[in-house]
């Protein structure tokens, strides 16, 4: 019995070590079929070259749509209600144009009044001149005293400063009665009305406010760092969202720095045609120079951890991955300040599907 055992359990240890040997076999020549098969390429790419580009080296601002000028059209009179209001804010005027007008009833009253006084003191004028005329004509008979004569002359005099005095009267009440019309100082657009119907305004009360002429220009905020190198007349391009770019010169570069944030204005004067409106708050940038960029298009660049990347490959057909550095960026395309030599071949699109080292398929290679 114990023989027959042992003879049993030699046959189960042959047979574990034929199966052993088996598997390893079995194993190794899977192993050697996938060694014989050449290596999946990841994906299929396309490569370019690095371009050379001529772009203008450009500085970014950002700030809000101002007039250019505005007008205060204002009361030079006081007391009087207004009786008509011709316009509203929106309204297109011309320069003259009746904006508002104001009760000439006081005002009309007060002018004949100051007819009548001019006239009473012509009378009194004429009747002074002909007392001095008669008294030069009696001087040389004696029948007037020296001091009646003197008399005469003074009253001649007084009389005719009386006229002088009623006439400049008469010119105030009628300088009141014109500005019992409030017209506009100059062509513009009404941004802001204040005159109400019925109101009874006093001098200086401000009735309506204009842009003049239609002009809007930018008020942009620049660090001052780039202020060596802002010039009059420089190109400017604005970035609005909703309409597209607006090209715009540089009218005038701000005196003045300001403390708190270390940037100045520069005012850039939009196309005469041009009615963006007023108060918008928008970005662009101001081109100083042309200067020679290294570029490759915006979907070469692939961005991790705040890192830019590009993928390049070789006569082997490897994707590298190569750290670069940025700069300008311009219809689809980046410029590459380092990391990157011009004879590079780039692959154009789909970096971020590829790990370093990959193995990619290239359009139009054997």
């Amino acid at each position: 019995m114990a023989g027959t055992a042992r003879n049993e359990a030699l046959r189960m240890s042959a047979d574990l070590l034929v199966a052993t040997l088996v598997g390893a076999a079995l194993l190794l020549s899977l192993r050697i079929a996938a060694a014989g098969q050449p290596e999946a390429p990841a994906l299929t790419v396309t490569l370019a070259m690095p371009a050379h580009r001529d772009w203008p080296e450009t500085v970014p601002a950002s700030g809000w749509l101002k007039p250019w000028q505005e007008a205060i059209i204002a009361s030079e009179t006081s007391g009087l209600r207004i009786t008509d209001v011709l316009v509203e804010v929106g309204s297109v005027v011309k320069k003259g144009q009746v904006l508002a007008r104001l009760s000439q009833d006081s005002v009309l009253a007060s002018l004949r009044k100051q007819e009548a006084a001019v006239k009473t003191a012509q009378a009194t004028l004429a009747k002074a001149k002909a007392n001095a005329e008669r008294a030069r004509k009696l001087r040389s008979s004696g029948a007037l005293s020296d001091e009646k004569i003197a008399e005469y002359m003074a009253d001649e005099q007084t009389a005719a400063a009386g006229v002088e005095s009623e006439e400049a009267a008469l010119d105030s009440e009628r300088i009141k009665l014109e500005q019992t019309i409030i017209t506009a100082a100059d062509d513009g657009l009404v941004t802001s009305r204040s005159a109400e119907l019925g109101a009874v305004i006093s001098a200086g009360t401000e009735l309506f406010r204009l842009v003049r002429q239609q002009r809007v220009e930018w008020q942009a905020e620049v660090s001052a760092h780039y202020l060596p190198r802002i010039s009059e007349g420089l190109s400017v391009t604005i970035d609005r969202a909703d309409e597209g770019p607006v090209q715009g010169r540089v009218r005038l570069v701000g005196p003045s720095v300001s403390t708190n944030t270390g940037r100045t204005i520069v005012y850039v004067a939009l196309p005469a045609d041009l009615r963006p409106r007023i108060g918008l708050y928008v970005t662009g940038s101001i081109e100083l120079q042309t200067t020679s960029a290294l570029t490759v298009p915006e979907t070469a660049i692939i961005f991790r951890d705040g890192i830019n990347y590009v993928f390049t490959a070789g006569e082997d057909r490897r994707a590298r991955r190569v750290r670069v550095e940025t700069g300008r960026r311009s219809k689809g395309e980046v410029e590459i300040l380092s990391g990157l030599d011009a004879s590079s071949r780039v692959v154009m699109s789909g970096g971020p599907f590829l790990s370093d080292n990959a193995l990619v398929r290239i359009v139009g290679a054997e």
